[in-house]
């Protein structure tokens, strides 16, 4: 399944402020991945953020072992702007049956974002994520960042992942 930026549909002005997101976005160095309940690893990311026209951005993120190429983990949802505000929230289904809200704040090319609400399948595998929280920053340079911290039953918010893109479109 593929979110390809609609060239025909025009950007709608509710979600203008997140235009520097547009497009695809491929990890130019492996990302670095730990927590303490595992062994550290290194992985690649894709990232697609489109839109139809409607007021939000739909977006893809498609992760990959570094070393062996296999899939990891997939995100896949919306984010969409309270009218009138710098108030952003990500809807996010995941590869693994977790679904979230997270919420937070845009400042210029950076968002911030907090789970509001987690939801899991009735099978999901313990430990639970009971927090998240996310940081995408454009950097001097065109290069996107992102870092995400996790909190699990007995682990407090830590940091989980980190890495840096480069647009190819």
């Amino acid at each position: 399944m593929s979110c390809p930026f609609n060239h025909s549909a025009e950007l709608n002005p509710a979600v203008l402020p997140l235009d520097w997101l547009l497009g695809t976005w491929q990890s130019d160095e492996p990302g670095e991945g730990s927590f303490p309940s595992i062994t550290p690893f290194r992985y690649t990311e894709t990232l697609h953020f489109s839109h139809v026209g409607q007021p939000v951005i739909n977006f893809m993120f498609n992760a990959f072992h570094a070393e062996s190429k296999k899939p990891l983990h997939r995100e896949c949802g919306f984010i969409r702007l309270q009218p009138g505000t710098n108030r952003v929230a990500f809807i996010i289904a995941q590869n693994s049956g977790l679904v979230e809200i997270e919420e937070g704040e845009l400042t210029g090319q950076q968002l911030t974002l907090h789970s509001t609400a987690l939801a899991r399948t009735s099978f999901a595998k313990q430990p639970y994520v009971q927090q998240i929280s996310r940081h995408i920053q454009l950097k001097p340079g065109g290069r996107l960042e992102q870092t995400i911290s996790m909190a699990l039953e007995g682990q407090p918010l830590t940091q989980h992942l980190h890495i840096t893109y480069r647009r190819t479109d």
